[in-house]
């Protein structure tokens, strides 16, 4: 699980510093998918999930505000 979402999230930064708005969009929906099935799983805290998904999602508004 972690393998995965570790994979998704450097799929994500890669289309931010590409400035692919489309393929960042639907990389972060994948990992925020990921993510909040890790944390009800236990594999992440809660507020650690939710502090991953923040942090991903303030750079996905820089590049749209671009």
């Amino acid at each position: 699980m972690r393998s995965r979402i570790h994979t998704e999230k450097r799929k994500f930064i890669e289309s931010v510093e590409a400035k692919d708005t489309e393929s960042a969009e639907g990389s972060f929906a994948e990992f925020a998918k990921l993510i909040d099935s890790a944390a009800n799983k236990g594999v992440y805290p809660r507020n650690t999930a939710a502090r991953k998904k923040s942090r991903l999602h303030r750079m996905l508004n820089s590049l749209q505000g671009e």
